[in-house]
């Protein structure tokens, strides 16, 4: 009677999340978020995850290949996962998935305009309280896990530094906070943003770029090209007329 009992770690699901995809979906969503995070796979600036059903189906034993492959399926026709194929044999059609988080965080914020607020309670309890895994059975490898954990999402820290550089007044209200939370959960952290800023602020000082002072706005910045200006080389304005030699200016 006691290998009934809970001896392994647990599946771990909100309530509120099965409540908007339904149970099995939370399940299944759930635990890929969470080899997601521990994901080395990083492809066009996005972290993947890959498996094929039947090994997928060792980490749902309870479910049938069916069960496991309708539940998938509808997560996939909601929008919640995006699939590609990045397998190197053009024959391997193994799906690679990962996660529409701003699909998900609109999910959330519609349930939550209709949620009363002891169900956000309860949520955020079984939250804390739930925080073991199901070991993976990936075929992908995975390391440094603890390096990848989500961390609290620093929306004031990343607005200011962006008023401060750039000269605004923009507010931590909700629309910024999407675009911060959807490159947040795409990996990107706060020296990673104020990287950005410094790039695109030199970008539109420079008088032969085309970003200009007005580009300087969350909606731009933190928008599909982040990656893009993450990575982007610019050298720091020089003013004409100024020679140096040996280090010294003249």
């Amino acid at each position: 009677m006691n290998n009934l009992l809970i001896g392994e770690p647990p599946l771990q699901v909100l309530p509120s999340l099965a409540k908007i995809v339904g149970l099995n979906e939370a399940i299944v969503l759930q635990q890929f978020h969470y080899w997601l995070e521990r994901s080395n796979n990083t492809r066009d600036g996005y972290k993947w995850i890959y498996n094929s059903y039947s090994k997928w189906n060792e980490q749902f034993p309870f479910w049938s290949n069916a069960t496991l492959r309708r539940t998938i399926n509808n997560l996939e026709k909601q929008g919640f996962f995006i699939t590609a194929n990045y397998n190197k044999a053009g024959f391997d059609k193994t799906k690679w998935y990962r996660i529409d988080y701003e699909r998900v965080s609109n999910a959330s914020a519609q349930n939550e305009q209709t949620s009363c607020s002891k169900c956000a309670s309860a949520s955020a309890q079984n939250e804390q309280t739930n925080t073991n895994r199901l070991p993976e059975t990936t075929t992908e490898t995975n390391n440094n896990t603890s390096d990848n954990k989500s961390d609290h999402i620093q929306y004031k820290q990343i607005i200011d530094y962006l008023n401060e550089k750039a000269g605004k007044h923009f507010k931590n209200v909700e629309s910024n906070k999407k675009l911060i939370r959807a490159r947040w959960h795409e990996g990107y952290r706060l020296d990673d943003f104020k990287k950005v800023i410094d790039n695109k602020v030199l970008d539109a000082n420079d008088a032969n770029s085309f970003f200009t002072d007005k580009y300087l706005q969350p909606s731009t910045l933190f928008g599909n090209k982040f990656d893009q200006y993450l990575n982007q080389q610019i050298k720091p304005k020089v003013e004409k007329g100024t020679k140096s030699y040996g280090g010294v200016e003249f």
